[in-house]
């Protein structure tokens, strides 16, 4: 990938939610939700803090989180699509 995010900004990939309920019952594409979990695969270097120091980030580039139903702004890079967002933005890391 040719993007590299800035400051505390991370590049999230969705991870796409089942097609078929337990019961069986097939969703179709209209019906679906965005997923709210995803991958993170590209991070920023961290934010800046008012001694001008980079904080790392505490996440890193594999790590499968939860993030907000309305976080992030939807891209596409390389032909994918992506979400940029904050790290603020993100709930968790799912282990």
């Amino acid at each position: 990938m040719k993007f590299r995010p800035l400051h505390d900004r991370v590049v999230v990939r969705r991870i796409e939610g089942e097609e078929k309920t337990k019961g069986g019952i097939i969703i179709p594409d209209t019906a679906k939700e965005k997923p709210q979990e995803g991958e993170i695969i590209a991070v920023g270097p961290g934010a800046r803090d008012e001694a001008g120091r980079v904080n790392a980030l505490d996440v890193k580039v594999g790590d499968r989180i939860l993030f907000g139903k309305w976080s992030g702004t939807e891209v596409k890079i390389d032909g994918q699509d992506l979400l940029i967002m904050k790290e603020s933005d993100i709930m968790g890391v799912v282990a």
